[in-house]
């Protein structure tokens, strides 16, 4: 008790001065005059929206997107899809109007008439087929593929019916339709653009895409065609400005009208602000400490063990994120279907950690690396773990990279240690965080811990192909149980979505999955 009693005030102590440092460079900053508004109309209706915002979008094309933060930029903005979800997760129609299971393989969906696309070509059902063909042809070779590796052919039925026809049955077909994945592309943009769409995003959705000025800001306009109801604005744009002081001084000023990716440690700046008011909804998504097993020597079960039972979670809670979001104790947050609240995370125990790396060879400890990438929490976090392991004799050294570098050392070069991230959730099904995290496969090349197991992944195939629900729940709390004691994962946080909003803005909302919903936005002066 004593032990981590200390160990307790020694944390509080290292997160005043790593707080101090990180923010003592960011006061006193002036925004620029070229993050500055244009004129705004004395109007409700009408203007143009300014969301300050970390990072850039890295990819627009749907099939290349691998974060729900760049999706953000023009899923429901400049996509969309047969079916979309509401503010409660609840499936509704879009491009599709309706739908129907023919059998277990086969589902049909009768398409919206007098859609457009933005490039003038009407929407149709070549549109779905030249979609889906597109996300899963070896040549393109999308990264989203997996998703969708279930489908064995889009088959035309007349101009406004299709059916998707799957190989085998696969139950979160609909979720993934409504999530970013499931965008519907311009058939004339695939042609004429190929793998440059990311450049080039053509959709149906309520604004058109106009200019991306990459590491700068990314321009959209109202789509004067659009089929639905029109959204209030003109004009978004998505300004990246990397600085969290920076972001928040511009919506204080009223140069930018929203600013996401917001340190908790701001809240009480913005509640406290009178040209300003805090965002804060539920989100799916959780933070995690993760392990790349085929590294020595955390390919061992008992080191990563060890490590998991180091890692004093609650502190990291209270200490760095002010209680803001909850206590993880899966890689799935507790709204996403599948979520299993009677798992058991490894308690902390340093006795016990010690004995685990005696057995495995590493009495003394070893050297070690965590990744994670230039945002506030996420170096601290690191910053804590860091001073936990040497509790046990790990010597970790903490590697801070760019948010674009972090996604292809993890997703590409593979070389990573330890790291410390994040994974949301866009459909609210576990199959999203299961294929994609811990499939051999892997969804998108998401399988960052390099874990490879059969039982596990015939959990996960299971999951996707029964009908049952409860029998689906007792897959994923299965498959859940086995990620925990192979220690591939030490999950400490389910999020929370935070914005910073200027109090000129009305009807903005994120959803639970993290999109940014701006339809309804409108500017008041």
């Amino acid at each position: 008790m004593k032990e981590k009693v200390k160990h307790y005030i020694w944390l509080i102590g290292l997160l005043l001065v790593v707080g101090a440092s990180l923010t003592a460079c960011a006061l006193g900053k002036k925004p620029s005059d070229e993050h500055k508004l244009p004129p705004s109309k004395s109007v409700v209706e009408g203007g143009t929206l300014v969301i300050a915002r970390k990072f850039d979008a890295g990819n627009l094309d749907p099939h290349f997107i691998s974060t729900i933060s760049a999706a953000s930029v023009v899923y429901q903005k400049v996509y969309e899809g047969l079916v979309t979800r509401d503010i409660n997760m609840v499936i509704q129609p879009q491009l599709a109007t309706e739908w129907r299971q023919v059998d277990d393989v086969t589902w049909e969906f009768k398409l919206r008439h007098g859609v457009v696309f933005h490039d003038g070509t009407p929407f149709r059902a070549d549109a779905v087929k030249q979609t889906f063909d597109r996300v899963l042809s070896p040549q393109v070779a999308s990264t989203r593929a997996a998703m969708f590796d279930k489908i064995k052919e889009v088959k035309i039925i007349d101009d406004y019916t299709v059916q998707i026809r799957l190989s085998a049955p696969f139950t979160p077909i609909l979720s993934i339709l409504a999530s970013h994945e499931g965008s519907i592309l311009s058939p004339k943009a695939i042609a004429a653009f190929g793998n440059d769409l990311s450049h080039h995003p053509v959709g149906t959705g309520p604004f058109t895409f106009l200019t991306w000025t990459a590491g700068k800001e990314i321009v959209l306009k109202k789509n004067q065609n659009y089929w639905g109801e029109k959204p209030t604005l003109d004009q978004i744009i998505f300004r990246v400005i990397p600085d969290d002081e920076e972001r928040i001084e511009l919506v204080e000023q009223g140069e930018a009208h929203i600013a996401e990716s917001i340190p908790v440690t701001e809240i009480d700046r913005i509640q406290a602000s009178s040209q300003m008011r805090i965002y804060r909804s539920e989100a799916l998504g959780t933070e995690f400490v993760g392990f790349n097993v085929a590294k020595k020597p955390l390919n061992d079960l008992r080191v990563r063990q060890a490590i998991s039972y180091a890692i004093e979670t609650s502190s990291i809670i209270k200490g760095i994120y002010n209680n803001v979001g909850t206590p993880a104790n899966s890689p799935l947050g507790p709204k996403v279907f599948g979520y299993s609240s009677s798992l058991k995370k490894y308690p902390y125990d340093l006795n016990k950690a010690r004995d685990l790396l005696e057995q495995a060879g590493y009495p003394n400890g070893f050297s070690t690396t965590i990744l994670t990438y230039d945002r506030k929490d996420r170096v601290n976090v690191a910053g804590v773990i860091r001073s936990q392991l040497k509790g046990i004799g790990i010597d970790a050294k903490i590697q801070v990279v760019s948010y674009d570098d972090f996604v292809e050392m993890l997703e590409h070069t593979k070389e990573h240690d330890i790291f410390v991230s994040g994974w949301g959730n866009a459909t609210g099904d576990a199959d999203y965080n299961q294929y994609n995290l811990f499939h051999t496969i892997g969804g998108g090349r998401g399988n960052s811990f390099m874990y490879s197991n059969p039982e596990l992944d015939r959990f996960i195939e299971a999951g996707r192909e029964e009908t049952d629900t409860q029998k689906r729940l007792s897959i994923y709390a299965k498959a859940q149980e086995l990620e925990l004691q192979e220690a591939l994962i030490v999950p400490f946080r389910n999020l929370e979505n935070l914005a910073a909003i200027h109090t000129s803005i009305e009807g903005f909302s994120m959803s639970p999955a993290g999109y940014l919903m701006l339809d309804k936005v409108m500017i008041k002066k």
